[in-house]
C-alpha cells in the first residue's frame, strides 16, 4: 500500500493597503518583518506601487527611497510571480491619485496546524469569507453606543 503526504498549507491572503504619499511613516514595515519573524504569516509578494496626482502609475523598487520611507526593504526579492500584471493594473485602478500602495500576498502559517487536524478529521472548507478590521472595529463601536 502507498500512502501520499499532502503538504499542509494555511489561508493565502491578499491585500492592498493605500497610505498618502506624504504621509508615510515607516511603521508599517517593522510590523510586517515581525510577523514574518514570528512565523505567523510567510510572505510570498509584495508588490508597491505609486500613482500620482495625474493618474500615472510606477511599480517601484524596495530600495525606493519613497518605499524605504514604508520600511519595506527587508522583503527585496519577495517575488513568487503570484501577482500577474493585471493585478497591479487593478489595483493601481482601485488607488487614489497620490498614494503609495503595498499588494501582498501571504500565507497565515499560523492556522496550518488547524488545517492539518481539520484534514486529518475529513473536514473540507466549504466556506470562507474576510471582514475588514474597519467593518469590525465599526460594527463594535456601534454596539458599544447602543448599550
Amino acid at each position: 500500500m502507498t500512502s501520499t503526504t499532502t503538504e499542509v498549507h494555511g489561508p493565502v491572503d491578499f491585500v492592498l493597503i493605500e497610505f498618502p504619499a506624504d504621509r508615510l511613516t515607516g511603521e508599517a514595515g517593522p510590523a510586517l518583518v515581525d510577523l514574518v519573524e514570528r512565523g505567523l504569516i510567510r510572505l510570498f509578494d509584495l508588490t508597491v506601487i505609486s500613482k500620482a496626482e495625474d493618474g500615472s502609475v510606477v511599480v517601484l523598487e524596495l530600495t525606493d527611497p519613497l518605499v524605504g520611507g514604508g520600511g519595506f526593504e527587508y522583503f527585496v526579492g519577495a517575488q513568487t510571480g503570484l501577482i500577474a500584471d493585471d493585478d497591479v493594473r487593478e489595483s493601481a485602478e482601485a488607488m487614489t491619485p497620490g498614494t503609495v500602495a503595498a499588494l501582498i500576498v501571504y500565507e497565515n502559517t499560523w492556522a496550518v496546524p488547524f488545517v492539518g487536524a481539520v484534514r486529518n478529521s475529513g473536514g473540507e472548507l466549504i466556506a470562507s469569507a474576510r471582514i475588514p478590521a474597519p467593518d469590525v472595529m465599526a460594527a463594535l463601536d456601534a454596539l458599544e453606543s447602543d448599550d
